[in-house]
């Protein structure tokens, strides 16, 4: 129904208007090719107590006006109550609270006007075609009015995606992180590494005592300049050179950091692996709040990968559900046991499951001592998989009997039938997604997007040429690649594709 809605509204906004003339018009009609104005509904679609109607550019005024006639504007950034009527026809609509944010202080930096009506669909159609009848405006594109604030200025391309990020956040950590990223704390960071690489001022200015140049590009650059001329010291190279080993330092390390916060952003893979009959299936169920997979005492039951998206103590997460690890099963089974030593080898965690009343099968002690035993050990480049081993099925130990496995690695013992022993599984999986994922709440801004990786593996590859070579020329230029990089991180020099991509995520009336 909404998205009829909205085609309707565009289609009024782009058609032929009505040959009953508006009769209610205020002043200040914006000028022809004074840039469009544009509005959309910006709350939630669906019935609600509230709706929100926003406008941006020049004729938000003259909306404003229209839609309040005999009424002037109200102060500015203050709520006020008025009854909206139909532009042209005279007939009310509501009685809303309308908000002025004359430009630039407001989120798009132009002229905005907000009504806040009444959320039944009646309503906002009947606004929404209301403003579509006003001259000068039309409906807005997918992120129209967030882009408008990134091309004033109001927000940095790190910001623009922390918002992005906020929109679609579902679980505490992403919030998080949305947030110190929508504040600009990537946006600083990045430009405080910038100010190593250039000045504020123009370059090429001569040094004086009382003017120290203090970055690497200036220093170079003054080098080049007045080094033969002046007999500049040689110490300036020494400070760039210093400054720049500094900067690959850092940046290094936010790079081996960067699956973090990607992982943040989209979700790290926890892949549950056992034995047959061990409960994986169960405890997918228990920590989805959903009945994901079947649940079946004869073994074998899951035969293919399951996954379902999950929120694990406030950390986004891929649960996948695997089949049991065993061998001599019949061919399609055997193709499920294949199918989840795939996804073991993908997993960023490996929930492993045994049954603690079973511990010594011989399909416990095989998993114990293949899937437990490796991931432990690592791989050859010394990089251990992150595995946390449950024993579930506690409720059929004897009751105050002694530790079932006073031999095995670290483990927690669980009921998923009673549910005793969950709390302390989501306390350690907090801690294990918090190292897998970075934790949003400490430590500098993590990397959320390929786009952030790329550019910094730009910049520390211009670092390091400019490292290696011996002619002051090459290594200014090397400096200036390294500073464009970390420029389009925030949005200097990107392309159009690159912004179209970035500001399609979002709903139409952002």
């Amino acid at each position: 129904m909404w998205r009829g809605l909205w085609t309707l509204v565009a289609r009024a906004a782009r058609g032929p208007r009505s040959p009953r003339p508006c009769t209610r018009q205020g002043s200040g009609v914006p000028a022809a090719g004074a840039g469009a104005t544009i509005f959309a509904l910006s709350s939630g679609q669906g019935r609600c107590g509230i709706a929100v109607i926003r406008t941006s550019g020049p004729a938000s005024g003259h909306a404003l006006r229209s839609l309040t006639a005999p009424r002037d504007l109200p102060p500015a950034r203050s709520a006020c109550l008025r009854l909206l009527s139909h532009p042209c026809s005279g007939e009310p609509l509501d009685c809303a609270l309308v908000l002025w944010f004359p430009g630039p202080q407001s989120f798009t930096g132009e002229d905005c006007a907000e009504f806040h009506v009444h959320g039944g669909p009646a309503v906002v159609s009947g606004v929404l075609q209301a403003l579509g009848s006003v001259p000068g405006l039309r409906p807005a594109e997918a992120g129209e009015f967030t882009r408008r604030a990134f091309a004033h200025g109001k927000l940095s391309l790190t910001e623009v995606e922390g918002l992005a990020d906020l929109i679609h956040a579902e679980t505490e950590a992403q919030r998080r992180q949305a947030l110190r990223q929508l504040d600009g704390e990537l946006g600083h960071l990045c430009h405080g590494w910038a100010k190593t690489l250039t000045k504020a001022s123009p370059l090429f200015v001569r040094p004086r005592p009382d003017l120290p140049i203090l970055c690497a590009l200036a220093h170079v650059e003054a080098y080049i300049d007045f080094g033969e001329d002046d007999n500049l010291e040689e110490s300036v190279l020494e400070r760039a050179n210093s400054e720049v080993r500094e900067l690959e330092l850092a940046l290094g390390a936010h790079l081996r950091d960067a699956r973090r916060g990607q992982r943040l952003r989209s979700g790290a893979h926890v892949v549950v692996a056992g034995p047959p009959n061990a409960g994986k299936s169960s405890l997918v169920n228990l920590l989805s709040r959903k009945p994901v997979s079947i649940v079946s005492p004869e073994p074998g039951t899951t035969r293919d990968v399951l996954e379902t998206p999950v929120d694990l103590a406030g950390f986004p997460a891929l649960l996948s559900d695997t089949a049991g690890l065993r061998e001599g099963a019949g061919p399609v089974e055997q193709e499920g046991v294949r199918r989840a030593r795939g996804r073991l080898e993908q997993a960023d965690l490996i929930l492993a499951v045994l049954d603690a009343s079973e511990l010594a099968s011989p399909s416990s002690r095989n998993f114990l001592d293949t899937i437990v035993a490796l991931a432990g050990a690592g791989s050859p480049s010394g990089n251990s998989q992150r595995l946390l081993l449950v024993l579930n099925k506690s409720d059929l130990l004897p009751p105050g009997g002694p530790d079932p496995s006073p031999n095995l690695p670290p483990h927690l013992l669980l009921s998923c039938l009673t549910g005793e022993g969950l709390d302390g599984l989501l306390e350690a999986l907090r801690k294990e997604l918090a190292e897998v994922c970075g934790d949003p709440s400490t430590g500098p801004p993590l990397l959320t997007r390929a786009r952030h990786q790329h550019h910094l593996r730009g910049c520390l590859d211009a670092l390091r040429h400019y490292a290696q070579t011996r002619d002051l020329a090459l290594a200014a230029e090397a400096l200036r690649l390294a500073r464009g990089h970390l420029a389009r991180i925030t949005g200097g020099g990107g392309t159009e594709e690159i912004l179209d991509v970035i500001f399609r995520d979002f709903c139409v009336g952002k």
